[in-house]
């Protein structure tokens, strides 16, 4: 390799990495809000349906987008892998965390969320990923200590504990759907989402019409803002850019968006609706963080994908 090939090869990696590193940042923002937004169009919606309708909604966007590209369909073991993703990280994880957030406040959702990356590198061990890690089984235990303090006194009265249970299922759905999505053939994001996002809408769709749900759409600006954010940004924006950085890094890296979320959510939480941040709360929750933390991102491990440049995303 001369010398100007290999310039040319550090400076197209220097690159990669700063728009990964810039993704991962516009990922943790938008992300951040998307809890406080599914609060307000649980509002007006019903639970499945409203998760069905912001899911189709941006699937039909993202299948628009694979029209004008010419992006192909994945076939074989990669559609299955696709269709799986779906019912997974659409289907079942928002229909446990749109109906948990019914009762929960956002502040406590995310806090949960952001067990996320520890989940991730469990299921990734258990799918043979991953080297088993006596810091991520300490991190974990460390996190359900943070929860338990954070819902001890208010679990079975201002949060039921079905609605607890409903947000921890879903953040195991996320982080199972990430593993799963690195068992199988690499396919282009933009198709990922607009066939998961389907097989998800199917999902939720069925779902609601099983609870019998009233289907309408928003009638109120107070709930199409939210709505149109959830669509347009928290959806294609926020899947798209997942995607794309769990494409570069491995899933544990990845899913360590979910642990920066809290900052954004709990200080949008406490301006626009009010939710108060306690004591307990922030003792709970900086447990939880320190945690997940200590088992998941100190872990001193590689985390991009082989072949890809070496950063890391902190």
């Amino acid at each position: 390799m001369t010398e100007n090939s290999y310039s040319a090869g550090a400076s197209s990696s220097n690159r990669t990495e700063t728009g990964t590193l810039l993704a991962f940042i516009v990922l943790v923002i938008l992300g951040g809000s998307n809890v406080l937004a599914v609060r307000f169009s649980n509002l007006e919606l019903a639970p499945f349906w409203g998760a069905a309708l912001r899911i189709s909604m941006a699937a039909i966007i993202f299948w628009f987008i694979m029209l004008i590209r010419r992006v192909r369909i994945p076939r074989d073991r990669t559609l299955y892998g696709t269709v799986v993703y779906g019912l997974l990280a659409f289907g079942a994880s928002y229909a446990c965390l749109y109906w948990g957030l019914l009762s929960v406040q956002a502040g406590v959702g995310v806090i949960i969320l952001s067990l996320v990356p520890l989940l991730t590198i469990l299921f990734s061990l258990a799918h043979g990923l991953e080297p088993f890690r006596w810091r991520a089984l300490a991190g974990a235990l460390l996190a359900l200590l943070g929860i338990i303090i954070i819902v001890g006194r208010e679990l079975g009265t201002t949060i039921p504990l079905p609605s607890l249970l409903a947000l921890i299922a879903g953040s195991a759905f996320l982080a199972e759907s990430s593993v799963l999505f690195k068992l199988f053939p690499k396919t282009d994001p933009v198709a990922t989402n607009a066939i998961g996002g389907t097989t998800g809408a199917v999902f939720l769709i069925l779902l609601s019409l099983l609870a019998q749900e009233v289907w309408q759409l928003p009638s109120t600006l107070q709930t199409w803002g939210p709505f149109a954010y959830l669509v347009v940004l928290g959806s294609v924006g926020v899947f798209y850019l997942y995607l794309v950085i769990l494409s570069r890094w491995t899933a544990s890296a990845t899913s360590y968006a979910f642990l920066l979320f809290p900052i954004a959510t709990i200080l949008l939480a406490a301006w626009l609706m009010d939710e108060t941040i306690t004591p307990q709360f922030l003792l709970g929750g900086l447990i939880v963080l320190i945690g997940v933390w200590l088992g998941a991102v100190h872990q001193g491990g590689q985390m991009l994908e082989e072949g890809t440049p070496s950063m890391e995303p902190s």
